[in-house]
């Protein structure tokens, strides 16, 4: 299967926590970082979705949201992945920004050109990628 979203992070199922309608699902990402998707209770049982069970984790790049500075536990967004820009590729009114985290995953976000120069984004800053769990869609071979 191909899809558009340029996030597509392979990993293990390291917590899953039931709720009545949705369950909170952690994953260990091959770099060693963890990401944690909200799918419904419908999906756990369609993918069959267990501790150790390997998932392919997809974001699309305009659902991640880009951080420099400040503290992490002041904002809610429970992913936060911590990196430094790779990469910046500006169009008229969005830019591109590869991320690449501490074990080497890069995540890809989409964001306004008038956020890069505010933020400052430019290769070899340190930023953080929020991806809301929401976000997360969980896929299985």
């Amino acid at each position: 299967m191909q899809i558009s979203a340029r996030n597509q992070f392979p990993g293990r199922v390291t917590g899953l926590v039931h709720g009545p309608v949705n369950a909170e699902v952690s994953l260990a990402l091959s770099g060693g970082d963890t990401l944690v998707a909200v799918v419904t209770q419908g999906s756990v049982a369609a993918l069959g979705l267990a501790m150790g069970r390997q998932v392919t984790a997809i974001v699309k790049a305009p659902w991640v949201t880009l951080a420099v500075g400040g503290a992490a536990g002041s904002l809610s967004v429970r992913n936060q992945l911590a990196g430094v820009v790779r990469s910046v590729v500006p169009d008229a009114i969005h830019a591109e920004v590869a991320l690449v985290l501490a074990g080497g995953t890069v995540v890809h976000a989409v964001v306004t050109q008038a956020a890069v120069l505010a933020m400052g984004l430019a290769p070899g800053v340190a930023a953080r990628a929020l991806i809301p769990p929401s976000q997360v869609v969980l896929a299985v071979q």
